[in-house]
């Protein structure tokens, strides 16, 4: 089946086309239909699927055709997201998909001032993309009413509940009328995501694209055991052996990525980090950077690893393994999106083996693992353009410091 052969408004095929979309994938295919109508929807599928897609033509949909007939004022779609990068990112789409139609989207978030937000809220809009915390600043200060809202989705519903916002989720339910319908998305199920689910919606249509291998078939992955201490220096292999690829490098804190920056910045390669610590602003240009292709690799926490859509990831980096093993396969998901190949390593230091273990339960089956020489292990090092002071250097260093310090404590002459 096609996008032409859909039951949606023109101006909505008119975007696909231009987008050159012209079939549904497996997700889009599967969740479309009930959503048009008006069906309550929990879709789990693979990241890179086009889960948004799969919910934004359907809703574009509906309230450009109810807008032709009603106009009432008030936001009709509410869309809750964990992150600011997931919020722009689905308004984004929200955007080039609706460009034709009547629908009006906007976002907020927090880290920005707000003033503008409110300004645009005061402008009218039909879709709402939030995070927790600035909406409910907003909500509580009266520039954003609920009351009128058709359609509740919540995107990335699994690493919402990791974050603890399942009070925030519940807190919005009651501001929102109770005959609405209400969407589930997400790349990973778990018990408290059935239960959240089932909890607030009306016999939803569970949708569950789920092949045996939870890592897209299009990502190459590995694991390389590697020192602690030695990750930077086959980092920089992997980047020079990659010339001109997009890399994404995962760490496990915001302490890491600025240590793994200033590793790279010492050899010579340009790089960007993404991570909480950093101003929105910063945040933003980094990753319009990184996307746009004028800085090659991303170093950058797990704020990055779900949902952002990333184009043209050839390279996925797991300088640190993830503590929690659905991240594993958000992670190396932002490579290998759509139709396009990837690859993913990872570098599994000794004490990160129990870790290595739980992923690989998880996934089901073991990693493959590279094969690393001793010779090359070693090459490896030694021939990294990181700056190593010689034997030489080391002696005249201490020499030079002798010599200052003897001068610092020799007596002044007597007059």
């Amino acid at each position: 089946m096609k996008f032409e052969d859909y039951h949606i408004n023109p101006a909505i095929k008119k975007a696909l086309d231009k987008l050159g979309f012209k079939k549904p994938t497996d997700i889009q295919f599967k969740a479309i239909p009930p959503i048009l109508k008006g069906e309550d929807v929990l879709a789990i599928a693979q990241t890179g699927t086009g889960k948004t897609a799969a919910f934004a033509i359907p809703v574009l949909h509906l309230l450009h055709e109810r807008k032709q007939y009603a106009r009432q004022d008030g936001i009709k779609c509410l869309v809750m997201v964990p992150t600011r990068e997931l919020a722009i990112q689905i308004t984004e789409v929200f955007h080039t998909l609706g460009k034709h139609t009547r629908v009006e989207t906007m976002t907020v978030f927090g880290g920005v001032e707000q003033a503008p937000q409110i300004s645009k809220l005061e402008d009218g809009i039909d879709v709402l993309v939030a995070t927790p915390g600035r909406m409910f600043d907003l909500v509580s200060q009266g520039h954003i009413r609920l009351e009128r809202v058709e359609i509740l989705i919540l995107d990335e519903a699994d690493h919402m509940l990791d974050l603890g916002f399942i009070k925030d989720i519940r807190d919005v339910l009651r501001h929102l009328p109770r005959k609405r319908q209400t969407l589930f998305f997400s790349a990973t199920i778990n018990e408290h995501i059935k239960d959240l689910a089932y909890s607030l919606v009306t016999k939803p249509i569970r949708i569950q694209i789920s092949p045996k291998d939870p890592v897209s078939k299009n990502v190459d992955h590995s694991v390389a055991y590697i020192g602690m201490d030695d990750k930077r220096f086959f980092l920089e292999r992997v980047i020079k052996e990659n010339e001109g690829s997009k890399i994404l490098v995962f760490v496990r804190t915001k302490v890491r990525a600025e240590r793994v920056f200033a590793a790279m910045e010492r050899v010579g390669i340009k790089s960007e980090t993404l991570h909480g610590d950093k101003e929105q602003v910063d945040r933003l240009a980094a990753l319009n950077r990184f996307k746009k292709g004028e800085v090659k690799v991303l170093v950058a926490t797990d704020v990055s690893s779900r949902g952002i859509d990333i184009p043209s990831v050839e390279y996925v980096v797991n300088y640190d393994l993830p503590d929690v093993p659905e991240n594993y396969v958000h992670r190396v998901g932002r490579t290998g999106r759509g139709t396009q190949k990837g690859k993913s390593v990872s570098f599994c230091s000794p004490e990160e083996k129990p870790i290595l273990d739980v992923i690989e339960e998880y996934l089901g089956k073991p990693i493959k693992v590279l094969d690393i020489e001793k010779q090359d292990y070693n090459a490896t090092i030694d021939f990294s353009s990181e700056v190593k002071p010689d034997l030489k250097s080391l002696m005249k260093e201490i020499h030079d410091f002798e010599d200052a310090t003897k001068k610092k404590k020799k007596p002044k002459k007597k007059k």
